[in-house]
């Protein structure tokens, strides 16, 4: 997503809605009209409430290289669509802002009039921020490109799925505690330099106290101590039923995002356009029958695997029906359509697979922190001097632990996020809304 892209706050009393938690902000195609002598005075107005995006030829306001604000003014001035005495300018705004900027237009000389929607022009689209929590979380999906805005808004699905995996990679509950900590300070705003990130401090917190609670799981704090029992397992004497339990939890999440997934193509080009998607109907199909017929084979169940078979090559089918409406015809095409298949059978398996690191990275967490105990445990028994060098490899060995580790589960869980879940639930990319906004000074002159 573009680093220019802005959020605006929630429509003040307006009443919390299953459309606000699910989607983007709802906008509204207006026209900007006014007679030629308040025309400025209205686009003056119009900046200084920082709701519309202003169709206008030429780089935005939130380009790199921007004109200053008197060069915008005067640009959409010239822009403006002239019929007799009055100007016209065109552009979007969300839908329960066009109220307040029509009463605030009037004081003017200026009007908002309601459009229809341009066939084939899909609105840029706002993302809610409204709540710390999603505000905390949306740079995730930003940072991975623009939402359309026919899509859901997945911004709390990726914060709390991304919570889930670092936790389940960053397993302590000592490392955990200290990461609610950083994610208070991060609060308090008493690091300046850190000011500009203050509001991720949920995200933060959130990470923390699922490495906490897996920590608890695991009879993990700050290493095997033996300060808290394990109420589940312990990763390193339990590797394979940990690993099992993350590629089934990948499979929950992949199936969550196969949904997302298909509500999206339904949305973006109705029931055939999902029906046949590899991110749709088809790919869902195929994946359930995967997960049946693996699930069969476990079981040692005859029926279930020929129910997983059945589905996977109704799946199969129909992906391969939508591959062939875009591929060309002849040899050529059947070409296309065999290696797209191909492609996404396989990319289903290690898609799959790929979720093994939550339980490969929450080993490595838990082999640094026995190394550390046992070298700790071992110096102690070897009088003050050995005392005091215990202290001393406990405090480096975490510090190491708590900053190394949390960095690769970071990482890890971001490319789960991006590379397994978001490319089921995004195709095409939307654009971000760019509102034209005057600063403080040229609101008051």
């Amino acid at each position: 997503m573009s680093p220019g892209e802005r959020s605006l706050p929630a429509a003040r009393g307006a009443p919390a809605r299953w459309r606000n938690t699910l989607l983007p902000v709802q906008m509204q195609r207006v026209a900007l009209t006014a007679g030629l002598d308040d025309l400025r005075a209205t686009i003056v107005r119009t900046g200084e409430a920082g709701c519309v995006e202003i169709e206008c030829d030429g780089p935005s306001s939130d380009a790199a290289s921007a004109p200053s604000d008197k060069d915008l003014i005067s640009r959409y001035t010239d822009a403006a669509t002239r019929h007799d005495e009055t100007a016209a300018l065109t552009g979007w705004c969300p839908a329960a802002e066009v109220p307040r900027l029509a009463a605030r237009l009037a004081q003017v000389g200026g009007a908002v009039v309601v459009l229809p929607r341009p066939r084939g022009v899909d609105p840029p689209t706002l993302l809610q921020d409204a709540g710390t929590t999603r505000q905390a979380f949306s740079p995730l999906v930003r940072a991975y490109g623009t939402v359309p805005y026919a899509d859901l808004d997945p911004t709390l699905l990726a914060g709390l799925s991304y919570i889930l995996m670092f936790g389940l990679m960053f397993g302590d509950a000592g490392h955990g505690a200290l990461l609610v900590g950083c994610a208070l300070l991060l609060r308090s705003g008493r690091i300046r330099l850190l000011a500009g990130v203050r509001h991720l401090w949920p995200f933060v917190a959130g990470a923390g106290l699922a490495a906490t609670a897996c920590g608890l799981l695991y009879g993990e704090f700050f290493g095997p101590t033996g300060l808290v029992p394990a109420l589940w397992l312990k990763p390193l004497d339990k590797p394979l039923p940990l690993l099992g339990y993350a590629i089934a939890f990948g499979a929950v999440l992949l199936a969550i995002a196969y949904g997302v997934g298909t509500a999206n193509r339904w949305r973006e080009g109705g029931p055939g356009a999902a029906l046949y998607a590899v991110s749709g109907v088809a790919g869902s199909v195929l994946f359930l029958g995967a997960a049946l017929g693996c699930a069969g084979a476990l079981a040692h169940s005859v029926p279930l695997v020929t129910a997983g078979a059945a589905l996977a090559l109704l799946g199969i089918i129909a992906a391969g029906i939508g591959l062939a409406m875009v591929s060309p015809r002849g040899a050529a095409g059947g070409f296309q359509v065999g290696i797209g298949l191909f492609d996404l059978v396989t990319r289903i398996g290690s898609n799959v697979v790929s979720f093994a690191r939550l339980a490969a990275f929450g080993l490595t967490h838990a082999a640094l922190g026995d190394v550390i105990w046992r070298g700790t445990s071992g110096l102690a028994h070897h009088g003050p001097v050995g005392v005091c060098g215990a202290a001393l490899l406990f405090l480096a060995g975490n510090a190491l632990a708590f900053a190394l580790e949390g960095l690769v589960a970071g990482v890890q869980a971001m490319r789960l996020e991006y590379y397994e879940l978001f490319s089921r639930i995004f195709e095409p990319e939307g654009r971000p809304f760019r509102p034209f906004r005057l600063p403080a000074q040229e609101m008051t002159s």
